[in-house]
């Protein structure tokens, strides 16, 4: 068993470095549902202008953020448009239908990626029978895709066809951050072409809790109250807001460190007889692979590697993800690279060393 545990099973694994730490205790704090927290203001103007907006809210998670966008774009009777394999559809407890009456029609995407041509047909015509169809829904970087960049051509020709049809359009950016470093393009560029939009800090930033929506100023009033209906109003945020304002300015340019790292385990993984890479190519920081019998399941890959001090998500029987972020140096991904050769070995059909 390695010294110390690398923790691959997500980027929401890390811990607040001390440096953090120190901005988090040191944060000038009031009472957010008075509106008074300066530094939870202070991170909401900033976002909001990182991502040209007129106005920011600051939420305990992505959840509660993708979900008050759910509200603001539509309610009981209306539907959204999204890929079958988003966050909001698999990972968010049936809120959209339990919150607010919405429901969801899912599009196959390829590794979570819609082209606005299989939109066509898709929004529903008036009619007393029908749902109303009000929004588009999409995820940037896309998990269960494997961590794909959406292209910003693909966005912008759906953002087209959504204006077409008079439909909003709401980003889920939990890993909006890794598409800006992965590709150069700048935050407001992928933004522009939705009404709202939901950042993550607590994923590859680093931060131990919180997620923001951005969106226009009358929008985002609205959803204060919507936040105060979820049980989101924080009382003395701005402690969390420092953590999430350290990472904007201190853990941003870094995750380029992080897809480096998660191509290097990706080539081990292309190199391992039985492991196949799905998506086949890493773009950012999330490593998806499928399980060959030759190796049993990935229950019984993930256990040989947990011997050697290594965790990683199983998600079924035959597919697992792997996920760099701030706590895992280069000398873990090369030890975790190596392990991958050396220990996933069929020795039998459902057995590994």
């Amino acid at each position: 068993m390695a010294d110390a545990i690398i923790d691959l099973r997500s980027d929401t694994v890390t811990r607040p470095t001390p440096a953090m730490r120190a901005a988090m205790a040191a944060a000038e704090v009031g009472d957010d549902v008075f509106d008074d927290d300066p530094t939870v203001h202070r991170l909401q103007e900033r976002v909001a202008d990182l991502l040209g907006k007129e106005a920011g809210l600051f939420v305990p998670s992505g959840t509660m953020s993708n979900q008050i966008a759910v509200k603001l774009h539509a309610g009981p009777g209306d539907e959204l448009l999204m890929d079958a394999d988003c966050h909001i559809y698999n990972y968010e407890v049936g809120a959209p239908a339990a919150l607010s009456g919405v429901t969801c029609r899912c599009i196959e995407g390829t590794y979570g990626i819609i082209d606005a041509a299989q939109l066509e047909g898709k929004c529903r015509p008036i009619n007393e029978h029908l749902v109303v169809t009000k929004a588009v829904c999409l995820e940037n970087t896309h998990n269960r895709g494997g961590g794909k960049v959406y292209p910003l051509d693909k966005i912008a020709a759906i953002h087209r066809w959504a204006r077409q049809h008079q439909l909003g359009m709401h980003l889920d950016g939990a890993r909006l951050w890794n598409a800006i470093v992965a590709t150069g393009t700048p935050a407001r560029e992928w933004a522009k072409y939705f009404d709202t939009v939901s950042v993550c800090f607590s994923k590859g930033l680093g931060a131990p809790v919180g997620s923001l929506l951005a969106g226009p100023k009358d929008w985002i009033a609205k959803a204060r109250r919507i936040r105060k209906m979820l049980g989101g109003g924080m009382r003395q945020a701005g402690v969390l807001a420092a953590a999430a304002l350290y990472a904007l300015d201190h853990h941003l340019d870094r995750l380029a460190d992080d897809h480096r790292r998660a191509r290097l385990i990706a080539a081990a993984i292309r190199d391992t007889p039985g492991l196949t890479l799905d998506p086949p190519e890493v773009e950012t920081n999330l490593i998806w692979f499928n399980i060959g019998p030759e190796l049993g399941t990935s229950f019984d890959v993930a256990a040989v590697l947990q011997r050697h001090g290594i965790l990683i998500h199983t998600s079924g029987p035959r597919r697992a993800r792997a996920c760099t972020h701030l706590d895992v140096s280069q000398a873990q991904a090369e030890r975790v690279a190596d392990v991958i050769r050396t220990a996933l070995k069929p020795r039998s059909v459902g057995q590994v060393v």
